[in-house]
């Protein structure tokens, strides 16, 4: 399964000239936790990344002003972004190499298509290894089934 099959479409954006706190206020009346930052040149290039944990480890522990720090300085950049023909696996692979959580979407041209987290992959993983977990027991099962029969066979004769 393609990533651009699992992804949010719906992404919020935010300029990186931007205040924390407009991110802040945005993450707030979306209820999500991570703004995708872009260039306002192109406002469908994603070159950051702001999340409520970036917002409370870089700025307000920090003692910085949310009114007065920009998005841009606090953001995680480079991003970490997936092509929209990536598998599930390889979305994995690339997100746990870089220790993120989230990742855009990008189409071939660069630009954002929508938004995976590590939660939205989580569940199509676990569906996947129960699909395993079951080609297993199928494979226990016809096994004892093999071996019952030989030793019934055996004392039948």
């Amino acid at each position: 399964m393609s990533v651009s099959e699992l992804c949010k479409r719906g992404v919020v954006t935010i300029h990186r000239n931007a205040t924390v706190e407009a991110a802040a206020q945005m993450m707030r009346a979306s209820h999500i936790g991570n703004v995708v930052v872009v260039d306002a040149a192109d406002t469908r290039k994603p070159v950051g990344i702001i999340t409520d944990r970036d917002i409370a480890v870089e700025v307000v522990a920090q003692g910085l002003v949310p009114a007065q720090t920009t998005v841009g300085s606090v953001m995680s950049a480079p991003v970490v972004s997936l092509s929209e023909d990536d598998s599930f696996i390889e979305a994995l692979d690339k997100m746990a190499a870089r220790g993120v959580r989230r990742a855009p979407v990008l189409d071939r041209d660069g630009r954002l298509k929508g938004l995976v987290s590590v939660d939205d992959l989580v569940p199509l993983l676990a569906r996947e290894l129960a699909k395993i977990g079951a080609l297993i027991r199928h494979g226990q099962a016809a096994e004892m089934r093999k071996n019952v029969n030989a030793f019934t066979d055996e004392f039948a004769a």
